[in-house]
């Protein structure tokens, strides 16, 4: 079973919209961000299943994780 990472603006540059990673015991988002080469600075929002996301909870079967960088604006 696969985990879904789902990537939002500039994060998406180079590593496209989403990506898959072969579920193992022990997955978790600071794992899959370290291999993707993700600063954890530079994630303002991380969400599990539309959830706030917590970067060393373990990840189970059929979980989605999205990642969104700071945003600018005004």
């Amino acid at each position: 079973m696969n985990v879904e990472v789902r990537l939002f603006a500039t994060l998406r540059e180079g590593r496209g919209k989403k990506v898959y990673f072969q579920l193992k015991a022990g997955l978790t988002p600071r794992i899959i961000i370290k291999e993707l080469n993700i600063q954890e600075e530079d994630i303002a929002i991380l969400l599990i299943n539309g959830r706030d996301g917590d970067f060393d909870r373990p990840l189970m079967e059929g979980d989605y994780l999205s990642i969104f960088p700071p945003v600018g604006g005004g």
